[in-house]
């Protein structure tokens, strides 16, 4: 090949490490050539068959083997999915942070408790402004979604611009600052955008997602109707317009504010120091102030809207919050729709605050902070993309956006639906997925982050399922004589004091095992364990149908 001909070779590449196959654990890698910038870090909650898992964090593999290439996380904004992973992320990939003033202030309290402030380059962002690094320029839109300073990015790379929205709505009304700058997506589009990565959630929603000021309206309506009780509203900590649309009602109707909850505390304080929250002096009362006010004039705003079950109102429903509990005629908000997944979990604390006689409403006191159909066609109007790659969401959300994308005129090989760990190589040419980076999920256990795995999760499950028969005996370390046991001690498997007969005859199959391997000269203790298991395991089954771990323990005397 001539020299001339190999002027500007090199592709974009997209890689997806998490993110497109449920929602949340959002983190997506672009490299061009030895650059390499990351959009988001987030984590994702575990699933019911995790048993004891607290968090999900992506696989960063990829990032560390090409550590040299990173320049920096781009954050979009600051919900858990997009944030959650950082601190245990940045202890090995150690780049700066770019976010907006609110979603670094939100971080930033999350590198506190993590003790990782002092050692972490962190830059704001305004809106506007443009951030070089390496072969890349990432300017950061502002966009409305159900957090405040929420943005998109104009990715520029050699290859062309790549418009990521991050999660966003279009709400003409927005409770804080300015609507989305649609002007300034224009504006790109205009310059040619090579690809459009777009959220998802809503793509299978028609028409508009409504303005976030809309639910304002329905507390003022609420609070009117609600005159002589008190008042618990369950919502996102992170969604500070709402909390301000809370405290609005609240302060018209005279009422003074509770907040419970530690999440809850701590954005509050946050977006208050940040100028993002305006609260009325004298509004806002500490938690052991409650008793100095009739019940009627006071709100409580409380986390658990999902259904957590640790969360303030959950304890609350289950009576073990320590200085808040429901009383019969209290009206409850549940100022969210549930996550799916979280159905059950919501159903059942609705149903605990029923039986002891509150008042709850879960119905219209909310508006997604995503976006539907229509606003989905008017991005891809304004960018005009040659390539569509739809974020955020599970396949049925990518496969809708992909459908939309096609309506609009986009051609069909040019709408990439990706999994994570697809490499998508594209330049003005062409695009293509040419390969794959390691990923998956790294599970978080107490302080333990990524030492419980597959096969760990899986003795979990068949603890909680079948429980465990652990079997004890002594053997002389000369003669390999059995000196004591065998001893069988269970847990969760049966009930011993109710089963005398099966344990009895168990630890003579035991008893028969050992010294048929001792009667042979087997004086290898793998081969001794193995048979106990064999043995127990064939009687056990036989007698009631279920195969709890058994563990043989050996002992030298």
């Amino acid at each position: 090949m001539k020299k001339s001909e190999n002027v500007n070779v090199s592709k974009l590449k997209i890689i997806p490490l998490g993110g497109l196959e449920q929602i949340g654990m959002n983190i997506t890698a672009f490299e061009y050539e030895d650059s390499i910038v990351v959009v988001d870090c987030g984590l994702s909650f575990p699933d019911d068959d995790m048993l004891g898992i607290d968090l999900v964090i992506p696989d960063t593999t990829y990032l560390k083997d090409n550590i040299d290439k990173v320049k920096g996380f781009m954050i979009t904004h600051g919900h858990e999915d997009h944030i959650g992973a950082l601190p245990y992320v940045l202890r090995e990939v150690n780049v700066p942070i770019y976010a907006t003033k609110l979603t670094m202030g939100i971080i930033e309290n999350k590198l506190k408790e993590h003790n990782l402030v002092g050692n972490t380059k962190r830059k704001v962002v305004k809106f506007g402004q443009s951030i070089n690094l390496g072969q890349f320029r990432i300017e950061f839109i502002k966009t409305n979604h159900s957090i405040v300073d929420a943005a998109a990015l104009a990715i520029y790379s050699p290859a062309g611009i790549v418009v990521h929205t991050g999660d966003f709505k279009v709400d003409y009304t927005p409770v804080f600052g300015d609507a989305i700058d649609l002007q300034r997506f224009a504006e790109i589009g205009k310059k040619g955008v090579l690809a459009l990565m777009c959220d998802s959630t809503n793509a299978e929603r028609p028409g508009f997602t409504q303005s976030e000021k809309t639910v304002g309206k329905t507390f003022d309506t609420i609070f009117t109707e609600h005159m002589d009780t008190r008042i618990i509203v369950a919502t996102f900590a992170s969604n500070v317009d709402r909390v301000q649309q809370i405290i609005n009602s609240a302060y018209k109707f005279d009422r003074k504010v509770v907040v419970e909850g530690r999440s809850m505390v701590n954005i509050i304080e946050t977006a208050t120091t940040l100028g993002y929250l305006d609260i009325p002096d004298k509004t806002l009362i500490d938690i052991e102030q409650l008793k100095n006010y009739p019940a009627e004039k006071t709100v409580i705003i409380t986390t658990g809207s999902q259904g957590e079950s640790m969360a303030a109102l959950s304890r609350m429903a289950g009576n073990i919050h320590k200085k808040i509990s429901i009383c019969p005629g209290d009206t409850v908000i549940f100022s969210s729709n549930p996550i799916p997944g979280n159905e059950k979990a919501v159903t059942n604390v609705i149903n605990e605050l029923l039986v002891k006689g509150a008042d709850v409403i879960f119905q219209d006191v909310h508006v997604s902070g995503h976006a539907c159909r229509e606003e989905i066609k008017l991005i891809y109007t304004l960018v005009h993309p040659q390539y569509a790659i739809p974020v955020h969401g599970e396949y049925k959300h990518l496969k809708a956006q992909a459908k939309i994308a096609s309506e609009l005129g986009i051609a069909k090989e040019n709408i990439f639906i990706l999994r994570s760990g697809d490499v998508l190589e594209m330049d003005k040419d062409e695009a293509k997925v040419s390969g794959k980076v390691p990923v998956g999920e790294v599970l978080v256990d107490g302080l333990g982050v990524g030492d419980v795995g597959n096969i760990v999760l899986r003795d979990r499950q068949h603890l909680a399922e079948d429980g465990i028969l652990i079997v004890v005996l002594a053997l002389d370390q000369h003669s390999d004589q059995l000196v004591s046991g065998p001893d069988i001690v269970s847990r969760g498997f049966v009930y011993v004091r109710e089963s005398d007969q099966l344990m009895e005859e168990a630890r003579k199959v035991v008893d028969d095992a050992v010294h048929g391997c001792l009667g042979r000269g087997v004086s290898d203790w793998g081969k001794i364990k193995s048979n106990i298991k064999d043995s127990l395991s064939d009687y056990v089954w036989k007698k009631t149908k279920r195969r709890p771990m058994i563990l043989p323990i050996i002992m030298e005397v």
